[in-house]
């Protein structure tokens, strides 16, 4: 009967429907757009579904589905958007989804599914988001044998896993999306088409947020909740485009780099529940756009740098830094001074200007979230 229909868009979200997906959806053979989200679906998901080659939106989040994904992802695919977040599913990821060249947004957030980092998702040259958190990958992130991996990806998300490595610095420099402020953008311009928008669950400032519509100028990076060692590289000071990152939570070392102060479109910074020493670069106080800072439970010491931003950050942006002093905590400064590491050379060569801030609260509230 589908089938006989032609059908091409079929929404059913927020049904609470339950049972199996039904199996005479193999028999839409046209079918563009699939959206089951936020349902009470259970069982596994249908084969066909990942065989069919018009295909673009494959939302299933938000449902009680088991099983693996199926490893037959073909040739020729024209899925644009797969969204599994929140289900029970497990196993591996399967090698096939490289068959997805049009794949443009891949959230498998909150799922059971083991092995280690899928790098080779970077030969998916349009792949701009990758949401695998709170999943059971684990180890280290592997170098793909792509020359130039994740060129488009803006949001990463790996948060609440079992990573135990250092920061794989070799990786960040291919992030080109995250480097560049498109300084031709004008009005704003969100990932999708006319019949479906890509939405997205993402931490912003701390809380966990919907984005009914991602904008194509929204780039964050979050590491939080592993076991990553070392220094930050300072690197991560080239990604110009970044309105967030979050890397609290791990077992980070060394200074805050002085890279950072490049990142003037930066609007919120989490760096807390690490072993970060020596002192808050002075840079980061130019970042303008910075909203909110978070450096507790760490070993910083020295003074808090004065003025612009850092006047509006209250003591829980530094709580358990035995070492800092100055406003706003009560712990005032004595007249020595902390050697502050060297500036980077990405601090030396890169004085982008800001370009493209704005508060995201103010476009939550009129996404209606």
């Amino acid at each position: 009967m589908l089938n006989s229909l032609n059908l091409q868009y079929l929404f059913a979200s927020h049904n609470n429907l339950t049972g199996e997906i039904p199996s005479l959806i193999c028999n839409a053979s046209s079918l563009k757009i699939l959206d089951f989200s936020h349902n009470n679906f259970s069982g596994t998901i249908p084969k066909c579904l990942v065989l069919s080659n018009f295909l673009s939106v494959l939302d299933l989040r938000m449902n009680s589905l088991n099983g693996t994904i199926p490893a037959t992802f073909s040739m020729g695919t024209n899925l644009r958007n797969i969204n599994l977040n929140d289900n029970q599913l497990e196993g591996p990821l399967p090698r096939s989804l490289e068959n997805c060249t049009n794949l443009e947004s891949l959230d498998l957030g909150n799922n059971k599914i083991n092995g280690t980092f899928p790098y080779w998702l970077g030969s998916i040259l349009k792949l701009q988001v990758l949401v695998i958190r709170s999943n059971k990958f684990r180890d280290r992130i592997g170098n793909s044998k792509t020359q130039f991996p994740f060129l488009n990806l803006r949001i990463l998300d790996i948060s609440n896993k079992d990573f135990n490595h250092p920061l794989p610095r070799n990786f960040f420099k291919y992030l080109k999306a995250m480097m560049n402020v498109d300084e031709g953008e004008v009005g704003l311009k969100y990932m999708g088409d006319e019949y479906y928008h890509d939405s997205l669950n993402v931490m912003i400032k701390g809380s966990n947020i919907e984005l009914v519509r991602i904008l194509t100028i929204f780039t964050t990076i979050d590491f939080s909740n592993n076991s990553f060692i070392r220094e930050i590289p300072q690197i991560i000071g080239s990604l110009h485009s970044l309105k967030g990152l979050n890397f609290s939570r791990n077992n980070l070392t060394g200074y805050i780099p002085s890279s950072f102060g490049n990142l003037t479109n930066l609007e919120w910074l989490d760096l807390s529940f690490n072993k970060l020493g020596g002192e808050i670069p002075k840079q980061l106080a130019d970042i303008s756009w910075l909203a909110d800072l978070k450096l507790s439970h760490n070993q910083l010491t020295g003074q808090i740098p004065l003025g612009k931003q850092f006047d509006t950050f209250n003591n829980d942006s530094y709580t358990d830094n035995l070492g800092l002093c100055g406003f706003p905590l009560t712990r005032t400064c004595s007249n020595h001074e902390i050697k502050q590491p060297p500036p980077s050379t990405l601090q030396q060569e890169d004085n982008l200007e800001s370009k493209n801030g704005f508060g995201w609260q103010a476009i939550s509230i009129g996404y209606g979230c």
